[in-house]
């Protein structure tokens, strides 16, 4: 009972923690609400005006949110709790969007409403980031981004072209500074946390692979989809033909190398007399089906082995990063 009593107040503590530390909900103050200070009073004043006019000719609300930082929480799931706090939109309608910017994390959206999601999908409100914010916001000019964004879906709204990616800079949107990668829509923490999940596997394959006489080729084989597909995720189309070709070229020769060692040559030998062999501390046995691994401790028997294998929102729109 105490142990449960003690689990309990530990996880309030911790949830409570976590509610602190996620950003709070701001009040509803205007068209523009600037809580990051990152947009020109000019500008603000500009953007609000064309935005009711707007409204006044459409009934579509659209609002614009800056907030510091989002305190470690998904600006995704923030997106959708500040939508649902406003009710952007008229009820019935659900024609709200929201346009929402974190420098902290150098993160941003654009939250559409139910009522819009046709006149404005995750393809349009994502081209809007890219092309037309972005640019902008890699050279710290907040205003002009935010401004030019605002009036994008605007545009997109009212059955204009859909923006496209400008020339120069502007190009560069999607590219990171390193070997110019086009990368995927996500925040450096996620990449991260999936790439260490992806490449962790994959690795660990990979050296098995490279220290494994015989059945190290067929890995070698084996791998090539996975490492032509999987990092995709992380580091984008071109990284991962990059990556791809790196591997393809460094596994045969560092296989190579390693097979001038005389403990691989040792261990192909035993391997083929013995039906087993001592590598890095661990057992390796062949079989008919290829070889497996197991610890090197004579009192651990155990052993595992290797293979492949107002208005509401419903979270329609698209996020970025800069």
């Amino acid at each position: 009972m105490k142990n449960t009593l003690r689990y309990a107040i530990t996880f309030a503590l911790l949830f409570a923690v976590s509610s602190a530390i996620a950003a709070d909900i701001p009040y509803l103050t205007g068209r523009v609400t600037d809580n990051a200070q990152i947009i020109s009073a000019e500008t603000q004043k500009s953007i609000t005006e064309r935005l009711k006019a707007y409204e006044t000719r459409t009934t579509n609300q659209i609002a614009v949110l800056t907030i510091p930082t989002l305190g470690g929480q998904g600006i995704e799931e923030y997106a959708v709790a500040v939508f649902k706090e406003w009710k952007l939109g008229q009820k019935g309608k659900d024609n709200g969007i929201l346009l929402i910017v974190s420098p902290g994390e150098r993160r941003m959206r654009i939250e559409v409403g139910y009522g819009l999601e046709g006149t404005m999908p995750d393809s349009a409100a994502g081209s809007i980031i890219r092309n037309v914010i972005t640019p902008s916001f890699k050279t710290g000019d907040y205003s002009e981004g935010i401004d030019a964004g605002v009036q994008a879906i605007i545009s997109v709204l009212e059955g204009g072209k859909l923006p496209e990616a400008e020339s120069g800079a502007g190009a560069e949107s999607r590219k990171s500074s390193v070997l110019n990668m086009e990368t995927p829509d996500m925040s450096l923490t996620e990449r991260i946390l999936i790439g260490a999940f992806i490449f962790g596997i994959i690795g660990l394959f990979t050296i098995i692979g490279v220290l494994t006489p015989g059945v190290g080729w067929f890995l070698y084989l084996f791998l090539i989809p996975f490492w032509a597909i999987f990092p995709i995720l992380v580091i984008g189309t071109t990284g991962a033909l990059y990556l791809l070709g790196t591997y393809v070229v460094a596994f045969p020769i560092a296989k190579l190398i390693i097979g001038r060692s005389d403990w691989y040559k040792k261990a192909g030998r035993d391997l083929s007399t013995k039906g087993r062999a001592s590598i890095g501390g661990f057992m390796v046995s062949s079989g008919g089906s290829g070889s497996s691994w197991s610890s090197d401790s004579s009192s651990s028997s155990s052993s595992s082995s290797f293979s492949g294998g107002g208005g509401s929102s419903g979270g329609g729109g698209s996020s970025g990063s800069w």
